[in-house]
């Protein structure tokens, strides 16, 4: 990280660069021994009373006195995406994400988006803001907050950041407004060819149009136990073009996983009890939207991990995809699970950016 012009350290930066994406160096030790710096690199989202505050990709808020500021500048709004990953807006991304985890009721505040289906996961009951609420922002969250209570839920905004265009300055905004949050995930995007390609025995993988009741016995992830209610199935099958995928249990001997089995995607990490009576041993769900075709819910049951059958159900899944006329492919994980982040890493599968899930106070 450089910040010398002509041999010296420089700060080049000022209030009127809120908003834009900084690298700063500053003072974190000082005594008898030489001073140490701290480098941080994100969002300036604001500088007020001689205090920088920045968010960075990960969404942590750093608060900086402008007198510990050695030197900064500003960088360009996104780093350079990885040679042979798909070029994407932020908007775009989230736009297709969103339409692959439809709610069951939502309702347009400006450019925000207010979603629900009654607690079934945080990314359909959250707002996705992608844009302007038409409304002075405290009207627009009391709005918020009184839409969710009226369906008896928490309210949540579903914050992006590490991205051109994502959403730091409202992050930062909600959380001074006492807003916390709870979650972060990564949104991954990568070719979809080189994951059709694996070399994986697909010959064990059962695609189908609709969920059964042995693919629910797998995924479970519903706080009800039992057999989950119509809200759940309706956004599981809500999409533009819905695969699900299986390997039944008495298929699951093969060849060594890459990594251990359960890639979980952000509707959570919960894993299903081994062998339950009838479950498969694997599944997946795969939605074809344009050239897009994005991965959720691939499960493996832990009594037959490592034996190939995340990368069977996904090489499965993007074969079809690629039927369908998908060139690229995007999944979410969160940001904890090491396994599946592993896993997605051998796929080739690059960080885009993140969001985070900010709740009421």
């Amino acid at each position: 990280m450089e910040f010398t012009v002509g041999g010296r350290l420089e700060v080049r930066i000022a209030p009127i660069d809120v908003g834009k994406r900084v690298s700063v160096r500053r003072t974190s030790a000082q005594g008898a021994q030489s001073p140490k710096f701290t480098d941080t690199v994100g969002v300036l989202t604001s500088w007020e009373h001689g205090v920088l505050s920045i968010t960075t990709k990960n969404g942590e808020s750093v608060r900086i006195a402008e007198s510990d500021l050695v030197a900064g500048k500003v960088v360009p709004a996104a780093p350079a995406r990885r040679r042979g990953v798909p070029a994407a807006s932020f908007e775009e991304l989230a736009r297709v994400c969103a339409r692959a985890w439809p709610p069951v009721e939502s309702e347009a505040l400006g450019d925000w988006r207010l979603r629900a289906a009654q607690g079934f996961t945080r990314r359909a009951n959250s707002v996705l803001p992608l844009g302007d609420p038409g409304v002075p922002l405290d009207e627009a969250l009391r709005y918020v907050e009184r839409w969710y209570g009226e369906r008896g839920l928490p309210a949540y905004v579903q914050v992006a950041t590490g991205a051109e265009g994502t959403q730091e300055r409202l992050g930062a905004a909600l959380e001074e407004r006492g807003w916390r949050r709870e979650a972060t995930t990564e949104v991954r995007v990568g070719a979809l060819a080189p994951v059709a390609d694996l070399d994986a025995d697909v010959t064990r993988v059962r695609l189908s149009r609709d969920l059964d009741e042995a693919w629910l016995s797998r995924y479970q992830r519903f706080e009800t136990p039992g057999r989950p209610g119509p809200h759940v199935l309706e956004v599981l099958r809500g999409g533009p073009s819905v695969w699900f995928a299986s390997v039944a249990a008495g298929d699951a001997d093969g060849g060594a996983e890459t990594s251990a089995g359960a890639a979980g995607d952000a509707g959570g990490g919960a894993e299903t009890a081994a062998g339950a009576a009838g479950a498969p041993a694997a599944i997946g769900r795969c939605v074809v939207d344009g050239r897009w075709a994005g991965f959720m819910a691939v499960e493996v049951d832990p009594a037959h991990r490592r034996r190939g059958l995340a990368t069977a159900v996904m090489t499965a899944l993007a074969r079809r995809a690629l039927d369908e006329g998908a060139s690229a492919a995007w999944l979410q994980v969160e940001s904890d699970n090491e396994a599946a982040r592993a896993l997605y890493d051998g796929m080739g599968f690059a960080v885009h950016h993140r969001y985070h899930h900010f709740r009421s106070a």
